[in-house]
């Protein structure tokens, strides 16, 4: 007989501990990170699963034998659960979570449409100044959100959906306006999430993005006097992005030029002068295979003054 509830979770460690409190239900584990790499609509098809093999393949160096096992049999466990009356997703308020939720639903939109679905996200906590993790919550707290999770109208998963699909267009200028029109909207995170996205776009100041231009600043603000020391800074001030250390050691590399040394962390005379906004070190980084979502990361310039983002047309 199946389970009567199915959760969707974000991540292995939410996974442990909703099973550790007794939580009913069978589980289902996305291990994804859609925030990075080129995405396409069709969440779960042939060609998405391609795109995203040959973005871990490429980026962060993973074997076909470890995404099968770690991602693809995760994914074809999921598609084999019809049953449950309930599919409840756990996710968080940052970029990495929304982005993966909007996957999820719309993945749920095409294969269970339906389905009962509900969502529990984590992020405000009363008495809290900095939003937390499901993993940070208290057994009460857990609980108290999953009491409160919020059913999903059809409304609402196709507003879901069709974010999903302006998130994997080729150009973001959409998103810089629609996501801020929902009010009544109960993905009470997804515009700064949205926000945090668009300014992942290298900036017309330096060529680097936000994310990057807080790696320099982080390195020359603090005495650190590792690579590891720098991740750990970076993690830990981070709020809205989610990132684990696998993509700020990745971001560090792509930065490597700007820096003498990581024993102890040093800006090199460049990284100074780009820190600065005196050098331009986009065409350093620019790169036709790097992207977000389903645009070309270095086919746009965020400028920071009017905040809105440049196409740049050859």
């Amino acid at each position: 007989m199946s389970a009567a509830i199915l959760h969707i979770t974000n991540g292995d460690s939410t996974t442990n501990y909703l099973k550790k409190l007794k939580f009913s239900g069978d589980f289902i584990t996305w291990r994804e990170m859609l925030c990075e790499g080129k995405t396409t609509t069709d969440v779960g098809s042939e060609t998405f699963w391609k795109n995203r093999f040959d973005f871990f393949k490429t980026s962060y160096n993973v074997s076909k034998k470890k995404f099968i096992d770690f991602t693809l049999k995760e994914y074809r466990n999921l598609c084999n659960k019809k049953e449950s009356k309930e599919i409840v997703l756990w996710f968080e308020h940052d970029l990495f979570c929304q982005i993966n939720m909007l996957a999820v639903i719309s993945w749920l939109k095409t294969y269970r449409k339906g389905y009962h679905i509900s969502l529990v996200c984590s992020g405000k906590i009363k008495k809290s100044k900095k939003r937390k993790a499901l993993g940070e919550l208290t057994e009460n707290q857990i609980h108290q959100h999953y009491k409160n999770r919020i059913d999903l109208t059809e409304d609402d998963i196709e507003y879901a959906d069709y974010i999903w699909q302006l998130y994997c267009s080729d150009s973001p200028l959409r998103l810089e306006t629609v996501y801020q029109f929902n009010p009544m909207s109960p993905f009470q995170y997804l515009a700064s999430a949205i926000e945090a996205h668009l300014i992942r776009f290298p900036s017309i100041n330096n060529g680097l993005n936000k994310i990057e231009n807080t790696i320099l600043e982080t390195a020359n603000s603090y005495k650190l006097k590792s690579k590891h020391q720098l991740v750990g800074k970076l993690l830990q001030n981070q709020d809205v992005y989610g990132f684990g250390d696998l993509q700020y050691e990745h971001s560090i590399n792509q930065l490597k030029k700007l820096f003498t040394s990581f024993n102890p962390v040093k800006l090199s005379k460049k990284g100074q002068d780009v820190l600065k906004n005196q050098t331009n070190f986009y065409s350093e980084l620019r790169s036709e295979n790097s992207y977000l979502g389903g645009a070309k990361k270095y086919s746009f310039l965020f400028n920071t003054q009017s905040e809105k983002l440049l196409q740049i047309t050859s």
